[in-house]
């Protein structure tokens, strides 16, 4: 049998991969080898008018430094980045270039040139965003990938003009992988009661049901019930049924526990 080439062999790897950690590390590592040595990728099923929504409902994962890091979300400065705004409005893929474009014409607010004027005094200063498609309204994912100090916009057109395609289908699979992998989010997970029950109200089931299935009394189930809204901070149980599942945390099996996510400073 013949060897895979390294994107057949990066492919069948992110496949077989069980969790957000082991993907996100091998496409960092990817994405190097393309000259992109900086990340950024966000997602929520939680967006409100055109935008990301609260930071604290979506899965942000990034190998950027800390200190940018600090600024960009613990200050909440990419509420205005270009790019971003970009990939909450849109779909597809968009070179930075867009960005430079944009001001040069006058086009761009204040508040989005003081963010390029920091990305540019941080590194960060040429890359393109691809934002992917949504599976709702309420859904929206997109990656930035920021190439490595000392290559121009100019020069990372060129990188995409010579494996542009190759680059957005790598980064949909990647992106498609992490959404179907359970989130675990900082804070106190759910137990594997709290999700029996959540997953028995999901089916229709009645709390009186609940009970006799689980052989539980309904004071029980109550219980497992605030627990969870607590855990999801949510204010009912309709709501900690959609957190649930939107979070993927019904499909979590024991050899998935343990996924650590990035902290992000939230503002």
């Amino acid at each position: 049998m013949s060897a895979l080439s390294p994107n057949m062999e990066y492919i069948a790897t992110i496949l077989q991969s069980s969790s957000i950690e082991h993907v996100w590390q091998l496409h960092v590592d990817k994405m190097r080898d393309y000259g992109f040595d900086r990340v950024i990728y966000g997602a929520t099923r939680f967006r409100t008018h055109g935008e990301f929504g609260d930071l604290s409902d979506a899965l942000i994962l990034t190998n950027h430094d800390k200190d940018y890091i600090d600024l960009f979300f613990g200050k909440a400065l990419y509420i205005n980045a270009p790019m971003a705004i970009w990939g909450a409005q849109n779909t597809g893929v968009c070179s930075w270039q867009w960005a430079i474009d944009r001001r040069a014409n006058g086009e761009s607010s204040e508040s989005e040139d003081r963010i390029l004027d920091l990305n540019a005094s941080m590194g960060v200063v040429a890359g393109y965003t691809i934002s992917f498609d949504s599976i709702s309204e309420r859904s929206k994912s997109a990656i930035g990938l920021c190439a490595k100090r000392g290559l121009s916009q100019p020069e990372v057109d060129d990188i995409w003009h010579a494996h542009g395609s190759e680059i957005t289908l790598l980064n949909n699979l990647a992106n498609q992988k992490i959404s179907s992998l359970p989130i675990e989010r900082r804070g106190k997970p759910l137990t594997e009661r709290q999700r029996e029950v959540l997953q028995w109200v999901a089916d229709g089931k009645t709390l009186q049901d609940i009970a006799v299935i689980m052989d539980l009394n309904q004071a029980t189930i109550e219980k497992h019930l605030r627990l969870a809204r607590d855990n999801l901070n949510v204010g009912t149980t309709a709501q900690a049924v959609l957190k649930a599942a939107v979070q993927n945390q019904f499909f979590i099996f024991e050899g998935l526990r343990g996924v650590k996510i990035q902290d992000v400073p939230t503002p």
